[in-house]
Formats: C-alpha cells, sequence, structure tokens
C-alpha cells in the first residue's frame, strides 16, 4: 500500500463507486468527500451502497462551490483522515468523481514507488501562467471576494471594480509567493502532512479563504515551502477550452486517451459506458511503461478550440456571428464585383463568363430579385432569388452564396441602383476584387428617352449615392483589393485594365485578350453631360468629358513632318 486516493464526489455516485471499487482492487484506500449540498437520502445511499469497502471511508462534508474554499476544506479534511487511517500510503493523490483511471493501478503505484519523494503539483507563478481566464491573475491574490461568481455575477464585478477604484489591496502573509495550478495534485505524505501540520497554518487558511479559486493555488503555493522535490505538472489528463471550462470526454475519446499515456483523465461524462468498461479493467494485457504525456494530443485540442473560436473561413456559428470582428475570414472564397462594367459595355457578363469561364451573375442586390446567373432562381444551397429575403441580411445572403459556390469564382455587378448596405462589407472582405468605373451609372441615362427634368433628379440621386459608397471603398480599413477609375480615363485605354482583371480572376492559363467587350455608342456623351451642368446638376464622378469628342481643329489638313539636315 503505497498510494491513497481521495475523491471529491458530488454528482454520478454510480460512476463514482464504480471507479472506487476499481482502486480498493488495486490496493489503495480511498477517502470520499461528498459535497453538503448533495441530499442526505442521496448520501446515506452513496455510503451503504460502499459500505462492505473497509478501505474506503468518507470524510466530514462541506458546502462546495466553484471558486470557494470549501473545495480546500474538502480536500484538507479528506487528506487528514487519509493520513491518519492509513499510515502505509506515501503518496495521496486527489481525484474527483468524475475521473476515470486510464492505465491500471500497479503502473501507477509503480510509477510513484520509483519516486518516492517526489510531489506531482502544477506550481507556477502568476507571470508565468497563460491560462487564467477572467482578467484576474495577481489581483486573486490581493482582493477580496465575498460574492459568489456564478451565483452572483453582477455583485462580483462591481465589487472587484469598486476595490479597484479605491486602490484596496490585502497584503500576501510573509513567506509565501503565490503559486497556480491544477487542482488535481499528487502530494508525498511528507509534504502534505508538512502542509495540514503547519504552526501559521490557520494564518494561511484566513489568508486563502478570501482568494479566488483556492483549490488552485493553495496546496501549490504551500508546497513550495516544504516539497524537497517538484515535479511541477499534474498526473491527471485535464483539458480546458478558450473560457477556462473542462472538456469533456464522450466514448469517442476512447482512442485519444489512450495516446495520451497518462494515469487519470477528467472529466468524463457519466454515460460514457464504452470508456468506463474499457479501462476499469485489470487490463494487464494493456500494460503501458510510457512516460505520462498528455503533450501528444494537444495538438488535437488546440485544433478543436481554434475551430471552435475561429471557425472555418466564411461560416458562421452562432458564438460568434454576433460579434464584429470575430469572423476567420468574412468569406469563404474570393470573388470579383464589377460596378459601371455593365453600363459602358454590350453584354458584359457574357464576355466576362467566355473570357474567364467563371460563373458572372448580374446585379446580385439589384432592387427587385438578384439577378443569378443564366437567369437562375434558385442557387446552391437553395438559395432564392427573392429580394425580400435577401435585403433582411445582405451579408448572409453574399456568405452562404459564396460558401455554397466554394471552389468557383462568382462575379457579379454593382451599382448605385442597387442596396448599399452590402458595400462596407464588400469593403473589409480581403476575398475581395472590386472593379469600379465611377459616373458608368450616367450611359443608361443618357441612352434612354425620359424627360430631361426626370433624367436630371435621378443623375443627382445616383451620383450622391456613388459617391458615398467611393467613400467606404476608399476607407483606411478597407481590405478588398480595390481599383477605380473615372469613366473619362477608362475609355481612353480600356484594353489594359481589362486584361489586368482578367489576369488577377485567373480562372484561365494567362493570355491577352483576343475579344474585346463592345463599348456603348458615346456619341454626344458629353453634350449630354453639359445640358446636366447647364441645369444646376454638376456630374463630376465621370471625369472630364469633352462636349466634342473630336478637337474642332482637326478638320484642318495635318502637315507631313520633314527631317533638316545639318
Amino acid at each position: 500500500m503505497s498510494v491513497g486516493i481521495v475523491m471529491l464526489v458530488h454528482t454520478a455516485f454510480d460512476r463514482a463507486e464504480q471507479v472506487a471499487r476499481h482502486w480498493v482492487r488495486a490496493g489503495c484506500p480511498v477517502v470520499i468527500h461528498v459535497d453538503s449540498q448533495v441530499p442526505g437520502h442521496i448520501y446515506q445511499r452513496f455510503v451503504d451502497a460502499l459500505s462492505d469497502l473497509p478501505e474506503v471511508l468518507f470524510s466530514r462534508r462541506h458546502h462546495c462551490e466553484w471558486g470557494t474554499w470549501g473545495l480546500v476544506a474538502a480536500s484538507q479534511d479528506a487528506s487528514e483522515l487519509i493520513l491518519h487511517r492509513f499510515p502505509a500510503i506515501r503518496h495521496v493523490y486527489l481525484s474527483s468523481g468524475s475521473c476515470l483511471p486510464l492505465r491500471p493501478v500497479e503502473e501507477l503505484i509503480e510509477y510513484l514507488d520509483e519516486r518516492p519523494r517526489t510531489d506531482f503539483i502544477e506550481s507556477a507563478t502568476t507571470a508565468d501562467v497563460p491560462w487564467t481566464v477572467g482578467g484576474l491573475d495577481h489581483e486573486r491574490f490581493t482582493l477580496l471576494f465575498p460574492f459568489s461568481w456564478r451565483s452572483n455575477r453582477y455583485l462580483f464585478d462591481r465589487f472587484v471594480d469598486l476595490q479597484r477604484r479605491c486602490g484596496f489591496g490585502r497584503r500576501i502573509p510573509k513567506g509565501i509567493t503565490p503559486h497556480m495550478g491544477s487542482q488535481w495534485w499528487c502530494l508525498t505524505r511528507q509534504t502534505l502532512s508538512a502542509i495540514l501540520q503547519d504552526p501559521d497554518r490557520s494564518r494561511f487558511d484566513r489568508y486563502f479563504r478570501r482568494v479566488w479559486i483556492p483549490d488552485e493555488s493553495y496546496f501549490q503555493t504551500l508546497a513550495r515551502l516544504y516539497a524537497t522535490n517538484i515535479e511541477s505538472r499534474s498526473l491527471t489528463l485535464s483539458k480546458f477550452d478558450f473560457q477556462g471550462k473542462p472538456h469533456i470526454f464522450y466514448d469517442d475519446h476512447l482512442q485519444l486517451l489512450r495516446r495520451s499515456d497518462c494515469f487519470v483523465a477528467r472529466k468524463i461524462w457519466p454515460h460514457a459506458e464504452r470508456l468506463y468498461q474499457a479501462f476499469l479493467t485489470d487490463g494487464t494485457g494493456a500494460e503501458n511503461r510510457q512516460e505520462p504525456n498528455p503533450g501528444k494530443i494537444d495538438r488535437i485540442f488546440a485544433k478543436a478550440v481554434d475551430r471552435r473560436t475561429r471557425g472555418r473561413a466564411g461560416l458562421y456559428m452562432q458564438s460568434r456571428f454576433p460579434n464584429h470582428g470575430w469572423e476567420n475570414g468574412t468569406t469563404a472564397w474570393k470573388y470579383s464585383v464589377f460596378q459601371g462594367f455593365s453600363d459602358l459595355f454590350k453584354d458584359f457578363d457574357g464576355w466576362l463568363a467566355r473570357s474567364t469561364g467563371a460563373q458572372v451573375h448580374g446585379h446580385l442586390f439589384a432592387p427587385k430579385r438578384a439577378e443569378f446567373a443564366q437567369g437562375q432562381t434558385v442557387i446552391n444551397g437553395a438559395l432564392p432569388d427573392t429580394a425580400a429575403l435577401r435585403d433582411a441580411n445582405p451579408r448572409a445572403f453574399l456568405t452562404n452564396l459564396l460558401w455554397n459556390t466554394r471552389g468557383e469564382r462568382q462575379c457579379f455587378q454593382h451599382g448605385p441602383h442597387d442596396t448599399p448596405d452590402i458595400v462596407w462589407h464588400l469593403a473589409r472582405d480581403p476575398n475581395a476584387q472590386i472593379s469600379v468605373i465611377s459616373g458608368a451609372w450616367a450611359v443608361p441615362l443618357f441612352k434612354s428617352n425620359a424627360n430631361f427634368a426626370d433624367l436630371r433628379a435621378e443623375a443627382a440621386l445616383l451620383q450622391k449615392t456613388e459617391s458615398s459608397m467611393l467613400d467606404q471603398l476608399r476607407s483606411p480599413e478597407a481590405k478588398a483589393r480595390i481599383r477605380i477609375w473615372t469613366m473619362a480615363e477608362f475609355i481612353e485605354a480600356p484594353m489594359e485594365p481589362l486584361q489586368v482583371l482578367i489576369d488577377e480572376i485567373g480562372q484561365r492559363t494567362p493570355r491577352r485578350l483576343a475579344e474585346a467587350p463592345v463599348m456603348e455608342d458615346l456619341t454626344g456623351f458629353g453634350q449630354f453631360l453639359q445640358n446636366l451642368k447647364n441645369q444646376g446638376m454638376h456630374p463630376y464622378l465621370m471625369g472630364d468629358f469633352p462636349v466634342e469628342p473630336v478637337p474642332r481643329n482637326s478638320r484642318g489638313k495635318r502637315r507631313k513632318p520633314y527631317l533638316v539636315k545639318s
């Protein structure tokens, strides 16, 4: 008999009984503490179920709430009882009712017998631990915490803020340096008895009663005073998520737990029948002499935490969706947005589809409906073209479209007629390639046969809308690849920017454009803009368009150049 087990139990008593019998069969005495919040009849039934085992004792009950002194008091009383009643034990192993031995107990006994003076307890100063969650590291040792963090979070937070504003701070007792670590330790009799019999124990207890989460600091701090050889690690596999909550192990974690080579794991789901059946056996054929190494599975847990906190690019989950900046990539795939191109060029959508092989939509955010490619009314993922559904959440509409078509480049048109709420989302999306010919919206007005007074009013509205959109695209926070040309500078040499855009889409092997899109006839467009000016509306987004397309002096005969010899 060299190892004694202290179990802190508050639920799943059938599993706790099963594990206690497993420890006793291997020759380990067990002292169990049951939370005083457990009803008396349930507690008595649990005691009666283990009454046939003289090696199982029950310690005085305490009220145990997370983050409070009761957990330390329960560990103290149970440890004192096991040291007193079983003088032959050399190590005391603290566990919970949800802990499960992963390797034969004989291996644990042999492992500890080879290290008779080694204490296994995670113990590090607050400056050296990265896992504190909740904003309290050193402050947990210097402030007061009379209110429960779980049951009265509001008063807890307000009282902490009040102490900070007042500059209040408790004095740490002389002779100790606060350390923190896992609650689940394995201490030698010499170290544990020195802690429990310390002449200054009452002073230390008074201090730690008001420390936040003292079960992660009391033994971790005092062990540093008496231990001759501390291994700052726990023999219990206990993994936590990004919120500081323990991971729960289920039946499908069987191979993962075996790979860890740890002696004990926490926290096991009470209904994980396969785990309890696999590990609570004599297991002589599955003996494993490997050193416990939970780091072997850290990569899997790190990946799980990353998937939970960041997710996949362009795929949102409830825990991240309401929070701006929590998304891991706003969309799932690269896409291209063209503004003004379909106004300036005839059948631009068809030309772009032929040139790139991408799926080219019309105006996805048009007022009446989403203009899907080839006139589709429903696209991948059962996404309909209904404007009302789209405009209820334009960002989610685009995100769903790109997620459901990932792997295929999507292109669509946008303009000042379309839903403006999507522009900022486009601007800050690194997957977006946005190309704008500013002022091109005036071409359809020029080609129309409406009353000029109506055209002037609509032109003023469209220019104001596009100007606001351009301001968002030019924001310092914009992350998309954005190119903006005025209409005047674009039509001077349209092939060069078109070639750049086609190459960036990159659906096919880069090559020189063999076919150019057909530009609308702009004869008289300069005069149209001048007429708008004459009516009091200043069209400035198009650039500097001459009223006459060809200079007047070009009608004269040009002189031939000649060479002068010296």
